[in-house]
């Protein structure tokens, strides 16, 4: 074979991970075009609600008790901080004219409303209880996206958010355990926060900069809520190193990283998507107080084990919502050019 002939095409076909660090656009490509980003996206999108089921036994085994402020802003701000230094390593971008104004109205219910709300419960009411309530997110982000104009939830996914419903309180309702009215009324209201913030993040136009934007939110969220707990609560006594530790923990990892990754999926997938893969959090918490704190799991609870997985698999396996341009720039088969060789 002369060295002419080595001129061709060859067409390797692998899967590459393309990773877009400013927008945090994961995505997997077959280079045949054979397969899309979703399971990328959702996998990502999963991690999030993986890490806020160890919420509960962060606050309650680690965390000062009594302190729902407190635990609320300190959560907040670090993260925040942390997410505009991030943002600034991509672009200088800072939000312009009504940009302020969407912004605020997403920190007020994602983290503003929200984690005071969360605490209260978790405080309130026994670790199954709270973590029931979250199994209502898929029935309330679609009730609330279509009370705000969006489209009719499919009956599909609204059986599937039913059957998850059903799952997760199979899962984490106890018989016997404590209702305390204050924690039910704190529990439901942080749902319909973090379900309007869900709607709200897929509705509101998408910021050039997300860390950046996320990292204010959260920011924002800490004017309101320092402030607050220490006109409310005051300063606390003393913090120990445990504390410290757990107080890092879930500010760097369960919020700061959480809501980047938890963002970028509800902006990516369907509307029904991220609130199924949601009910991760309440799994967690449960494998969490059967590997760490020694509970039992009975027949009734395995059940719901099964039905609420099977409704997260559904979530993630719902298509993917792109953008035009962004098809246009990635859809692209590619191939591997073997040059020719000199004579």
């Amino acid at each position: 074979m002369s060295d002419d002939s080595i001129n061709c095409v060859c067409h390797i076909r692998i899967v590459a991970v393309c990773v877009d660090v400013e927008n945090l656009n994961v995505k997997i490509l077959d280079m045949k075009g054979l397969t899309t980003g979703n399971t990328g996206i959702a996998l990502l999108t999963l991690l999030a609600p993986i890490a806020w089921g160890t919420t509960y036994i962060t606050v309650t085994e680690f965390l000062p008790d009594g302190r729902p402020l407190l635990v609320a802003a300190v959560r907040v701000v670090p993260a925040g901080i942390a997410l505009l230094l991030a943002g600034r390593l991509i672009s200088s971008w800072r939000p312009q004219g009504s940009e302020w104004s969407n912004l605020a109205k997403s920190s007020l219910v994602n983290f503003a409303l929200f984690f005071p709300l969360l605490v209260v419960a978790v405080y309130r009411l026994p670790g199954g209880v709270a973590a029931a309530t979250g199994g209502l997110q898929p029935i309330l982000v679609g009730a609330l996206s279509w009370t705000l104009g969006g489209g009719r939830p499919r009956r599909r996914d609204t059986a599937v958010a039913v059957t998850a419903a059903i799952g997760v309180a199979m899962i984490v309702v106890r018989p016997g355990a404590g209702i305390d009215p204050l924690g039910v009324v704190a529990a439901i209201a942080a749902n319909i926060s973090f379900a309007l913030g869900v709607v709200l993040t897929k509705r509101l136009p998408t910021p050039p900069n997300r860390i950046a934007a996320t990292g204010w939110q959260m920011v924002m969220a800490g004017a309101i809520l320092v402030p607050l707990a220490v006109a409310v609560e005051g300063l606390p006594v003393s913090v120990s190193a445990m504390n410290l530790g757990a107080f890092a923990y879930l500010s760097l990892a369960g919020t700061a990283l959480a809501f980047v990754l938890w963002f970028n999926g509800i902006r990516r997938l369907p509307v029904a998507g991220p609130p199924l893969l949601g009910l991760a959090a309440p799994i967690t918490g449960a494998v969490l107080g059967w590997l760490v704190l020694n509970e039992a799991l009975s027949a009734l609870q395995i059940i719901g084990f099964a039905l609420t997985i099977g409704s997260i698999a559904y979530g993630a396996a719902l298509p993917t919502d792109r953008p035009a341009t962004e098809k246009a720039t990635h859809t692209t088969p590619r191939t591997a050019e073997c040059a020719p060789q000199p004579a």
